[in-house]
Order: C-alpha cells, then structure tokens, then sequence
C-alpha cells in the first residue's frame, strides 16, 4: 500500500470516526484530575466546525488544531508531573504519532485521560488538541 493510500485510508477512518463521535468530548469530576493550561484566555469552539477545519494533511501527516487561544505545554510523558519539553505558541498544529492513557486532565475539549505522543519523548494532553473524538484516533503507543 503506497503512503498516499496510507494517509487516504487514515483520513477515511478518521471521519468516520469524527461523525460518529462529534461533539462527544466527555466532561467528568473527581480528585485526579489537573488542568495543563498555559494562557488567560479561554477559547469557545463552535458546534458546526467541519472536518476539514479539524485535520489537515501537510506533507503526508495528518495533523491537528491545538484549542483556539491556548499554549499548550509539551510533556516528556503522558502527565503533568513529567518534564516540561516545550511550549507551543497560539495556533499551533500538532501530528498525532500515537497515544496512550495517563493523568486525567481538564481543557476546553473536555477531560481525558488520553495523551498524544507528536514526536518520540513529547506528549501533549488531548483535552487541549481538537481530534473530534473523545477515544485514540490512531494506534496505542508501544
């Protein structure tokens, strides 16, 4: 199967995905939780966005919105008690490379424990990244 395939078929899982899950961010309570905000403002998202204001494909990855009027802390793993890496200006786009569970944390697409590895010791808390599914949307990291 050729890369172009590869990235058509994902794109395809994805929006199946996406219509089933829409808007299914999940809100919750309890002691463990911990929100992974950066910014003073705190950004609304609107209900009728598309797919295509979700993922994009540049150059063969697919790659996802960070919330709207946030900076979004980059994690050496899956929490907020790991290292601090970096963090990602306003605006950013991340590819998702693989996810795994960890802290639950709070952000403006609800509370999730689901982490999204962007590159190899770099995990960003998917309350923050606009996937539109509230579960992975690609494979469990190793």
């Amino acid at each position: 199967m050729t890369r172009a395939s590869l990235v058509s078929l994902r794109m395809s899982c994805h929006f199946t995905r996406h219509m089933h899950n829409f808007g299914k961010k999940f809100n919750g309570g309890g002691a463990d939780m911990a929100i992974e905000e950066t910014a003073d403002t705190v950004a609304t998202t609107d209900a009728t966005d598309t797919v295509a204001d979700t993922v994009e494909t540049t150059a063969g990855a697919i790659t996802y919105p960070v919330a709207p009027g946030y900076q979004l802390n980059v994690r050496s793993g899956p929490g907020t008690n790991h290292r601090l890496v970096k963090v990602l200006p306003y605006n950013s786009r991340v590819p998702i490379r693989c996810q795994r569970h960890g802290q639950k944390v709070s952000g403006p697409y609800g509370t999730s424990d689901i982490w999204d590895n962007i590159a190899p010791g770099q995990y960003v808390s998917d309350a923050y990244v606009k996937t539109g599914s509230d579960g992975f949307v690609t494979v469990p990291c190793g």
